[in-house]
């Protein structure tokens, strides 16, 4: 049993000194400690770091997340918060299409959606040329999820400050004629590697109220029209005005009428749901006033 650590400030566990040991109530510290400072009173440079913990309470800091699975597609919704006024309108996008057929929204540090992005990309790339043939979108979040779960594993590395909402539409991969016949598919993979697979989900700090708003949904009987109008309220709804600073909603879907294939949502569709939407909202205001 690990023995306590010796330090000349206060005592710590011996159970974060490694990364492959957990500690008596199933944590892994996975820690790497911060420089002690001469003369520093800072208690915190001996405190253990939950890190994967740490890495979900980043992705609960950033803007909020959500995926609708409906009966013919898929949309993702993003409320990517801006923090200057002189970010130029549609940069540092949070969604990013991986394949022909599939797309990943994340929440979380900006610079780790990038790399998950261009991971999925590598892998999309990498079973289709091994295998001639797209990569089943169950495929593309188990291989993902075991990339996150990598970085939990090593004091060396630190985890994914992201959760990632991975999107596709599984179809015949070699007769297009066949796109309509496809099946809709959704996962979400947290910063610890676990991945799920769902109708609708949420990540970011607005989670909580969207998945609620979600449970109300219809999503097995929603067109992706309808859907999309749901998106844009849901993200309008969670977004606190009073605290969070200015957003642009950023959408993206597989619908018919992108042929089944993953895009961003063509802007005068986007503008008439969000008008839609905040629509919806206002009246509901009003009749509860």
């Amino acid at each position: 049993m690990p023995t306590k650590a010796s330090t000349s400030g206060p005592v710590v566990s011996g159970y974060d000194l490694s990364a492959s040991t957990y500690s008596p109530d199933g944590r892994i510290f996975q820690v790497t400690p911060p420089p002690t400072f001469p003369h520093s009173s800072n208690s915190l440079t001996h405190a253990p770091l939950h890190q994967v913990e740490y890495a979900s309470k980043a992705v609960d800091n950033s803007g909020t997340a959500i995926g609708l699975r409906c009966k013919d597609g898929i949309v993702l919704a993003v409320e990517k918060l801006v923090t200057s006024k002189l970010l130029v309108p549609g940069s540092n996008r949070r969604i990013a299409t991986v394949d022909l057929h599939a797309g990943v929204a994340t929440a979380g540090y900006l610079a780790d959606g990038r790399h998950i992005a261009n991971r999925a990309r590598d892998e999309c790339e990498s079973y289709r040329d091994n295998y001639h043939t797209r990569v089943p979108t169950k495929i593309l979040a188990e291989r993902l999820s075991l990339y996150f779960q990598a970085y939990t594993l090593y004091s060396s590395v630190r985890p994914f400050a992201l959760s990632a909402i991975i999107a596709g539409w599984d179809s015949h991969p070699s007769d297009a004629s066949k796109a309509s016949e496809g099946v809709p598919q959704l996962y979400c993979v947290e910063p610890s590697g676990v991945y799920w697979g769902y109708r609708g989900c949420a990540v970011g700090k607005g989670r909580q109220l969207a998945r609620t708003e979600i449970e109300k949904l219809g999503l097995e009987e929603m067109s992706v029209e309808e859907a999309l109008v749901e998106a844009a309220r849901i993200i309008h709804t969670v977004h606190d005005e009073a605290k969070d600073k200015d957003f642009e909603l950023e959408l993206s879907w597989i619908a018919p009428a992108s042929g089944w294939k993953h895009a961003p949502v063509p802007k005068d569709v986007a503008d008439a749901a969000e008008a839609k939407a905040k629509a919806i909202i206002e009246e509901a205001n009003q009749m509860e006033e």
